[in-house]
């Protein structure tokens, strides 16, 4: 299981925010390849960065920091969120060198644009299903659609998405501990990789994550536990490959 360390960009910073409301944020660093650097280092197998402004924005307004951490760090494998809406988006990340792109907002309004662009890129499209009470959010997570978790990521499936990135956002940021049950649920619905994220605050929430893996579960993303240090990155990170 892969711990995945999250690079959240607001203003070319890296911050964290709590549910999702970018009023409500922390600045980390004013260096976010340093940043990059320092998880890379003590041994991240993969890094989780999200533009924030381009999440809200719906494009991207941090994409020079973004390519300044690939080029940064080519042998690491990159994952990018935040608004990504449309195929050039999607092309000018991959060409610069980011492995996986995210889509969150445009994959709920639009799910044919999913059927088409994971044909166009395989195994470049993780779907990122951000959710509070089973119900998925939108737009930054400012909305609250009607479509369930379970539902839109077997669908996915169906169109050839690489993996599904699955949050609580009710617990995202908030320290209390990751949802083990709903994760589990979603990993054992589908036969895609599952990656958990929101609410991960230390080793034990790790364990429990571990002890599921086997339902589909292939890592966790972290963020504001490691940067608070309640989270030691490199004993977590070895505790979580020590999961199947």
């Amino acid at each position: 299981m892969l711990l995945i360390p999250a690079i959240d960009i607001k203003d070319g910073k890296c911050v964290r925010l709590r549910q999702g409301r970018m009023e409500d944020d922390t600045v980390f660093s004013d260096d976010p390849v340093a940043v990059a650097g320092r998880w890379v280092r003590l041994g991240a197998k993969r890094l989780h960065l999200v533009d924030l402004d381009g999440a809200f924005a719906g494009k991207p307004k941090n994409a020079a920091v973004i390519h300044a951490i690939v080029d940064a760090y080519p042998g690491v494998p990159i994952q990018i969120g935040g608004g990504i809406r449309d195929e050039e988006t999607i092309e000018a990340y991959l060409n610069a060198g980011v492995e996986y792109v995210i889509i969150g907002t445009k994959a709920v309004n639009e799910p044919h644009f999913i059927r088409d662009i994971a044909m166009e890129y395989p195994r470049r499209i993780i779907i990122g299903l951000d959710a509070k009470d089973g119900k998925v959010a939108i737009d930054g997570w400012s909305k609250l659609s009607k479509h369930d978790v379970i539902d839109l990521a077997q669908h996915f499936e169906a169109d050839g998405v690489e993996a599904i990135i699955y949050t609580d956002i009710s617990r995202d940021g908030m320290m209390q501990g990751v949802n083990v049950e709903a994760t589990a649920k979603l990993a054992s619905a589908i036969t895609i990789p599952v990656i958990a994220s929101g609410g991960i605050t230390n080793l034990d929430d790790i364990r429990a994550l571990g002890l599921v893996a086997g339902e589909g579960i292939m890592g966790a993303i972290t963020g504001r536990a490691i940067y608070e240090g309640t989270l030691d990155f490199a004993i977590a990170e070895q505790l979580a490959e020590s999961f199947a």
